[in-house]
């Protein structure tokens, strides 16, 4: 076995969904179909004499190659109308326009475990390789009430084999739509840089929507297995690529920093028109309708009982609160 059909095997293994296991087989398939040479070397591959027709080795990789080419094309078919779903699911979402987070990162480098402290989700998290397969998402209420949809990904590894990357791609152009991606990087790991770039040389093959600008975020996770010398000189840096929106230091495990992220994060995606608003007292529904969908920086109660309040919101969201509430949107 060679380190493709390794990653292979244990991707296998961990797929749960009927998607994951789709997109499995997939990559197997294409990477089988390049070893049929090989499989059958136990068997003649020519006649004798002057026949025109290959021995049985030559037979037997002929039809293996016709029964994968044919499985792949059904696999293909059937990945294409999870990606058709998954389309419609993101137009869906993009109705009420929450912004999206993606965590990526190398294997094992606690993206799950974040994803369950960040959402309060109890998500498949373990120290093993490729624990994640399939996308989960959640929605989460960031500072000052502001919702976002989080999601988890496939973690990656160096030289991730091309037939993954290619048979993932549904799951991935989560990754290439979000509107903020978390880098989580296990930073107790002595090989935390390499695995930095591999993470970024994977995230190059990942397409994004032409007019999006691609925002990432580090977050240097597992600072509580770091010894007190280089933990203060880890945090030391977290704190000055804090300013510029580059990188926070954080424990999944234990939940040191993460409400810091949290306020990060809200401040990298809070970039929708600000608006004022005058709402009497019997006006509730609308002012509820605005905690739900946008983000409420200010409120203050005059003596009347009317709220004054100053909210963010994404654009399609504001068209449709002009929509059903027209004589406050005036």
């Amino acid at each position: 076995i060679d380190r493709t059909g390794l990653i292979l095997e244990i991707f296998g293994r961990r797929a749960r969904t009927k998607e994951g296991r789709l997109q499995v087989e997939l990559a197997r398939l294409d990477y089988e179909r390049s070893r049929l040479v090989r499989t059958w070397t136990h068997l003649e591959r020519q006649r004798g004499g002057t026949g025109s027709t290959g021995g049985p080795g030559e037979t037997q990789i002929e039809l293996d190659r016709r029964l994968i080419a044919d499985r792949i094309v059904k696999l293909k078919a059937e990945l294409e109308e999870v990606r058709r779903t998954r389309g419609l699911h993101r137009k869906q979402r993009q109705k009420a326009p929450f912004p999206t987070i993606a965590l990526v990162g190398y294997t094992n480098a606690g993206k799950s475990t974040l994803f369950n402290r960040l959402t309060g989700s109890e998500v498949f998290a373990k120290g093993l390789l490729f624990a994640t397969l399939d996308t989960t998402q959640r929605t989460i209420r960031l500072p000052q009430s502001r919702p976002a949809i989080v999601a988890d990904t496939v973690g990656f590894i160096s030289d991730l084999p091309h037939e993954l990357v290619e048979s993932f791609r549904a799951t991935l152009e989560e990754v290439g739509e979000a509107d903020l991606i978390l880098h989580v990087r296990d930073i107790a790991s002595p090989d935390s840089d390499a695995q930095a770039k591999d993470v970024e040389a994977v995230l190059k093959q990942i397409e994004t929507p032409e007019g999006k600008t691609r925002r990432v975020l580090e977050v240097w996770n597992k600072i509580d297995l770091l010894q007190d010398e280089t933990r203060e000189a880890v945090l030391g840096q977290a704190e000055r690529l804090a300013k510029a929106g580059e990188a926070v230091a954080v424990s999944a495990w234990t939940g040191e920093g993460i409400e810091p992220l949290r306020q990060t994060i809200a401040d990298l995606i809070d970039d929708d028109p600000e608006s004022r608003l005058v709402l009497s007292p019997d006006q509730g529904e609308a002012l509820a309708w605005l905690y739900e969908h946008g983000r409420v920086t200010s409120r203050e109660t005059d003596e009347l009982g009317r709220t004054e309040v100053t909210v963010r919101l994404h654009p399609a969201a504001l068209g449709r609160f002009e929509r059903l509430y027209p004589h406050l949107a005036g």
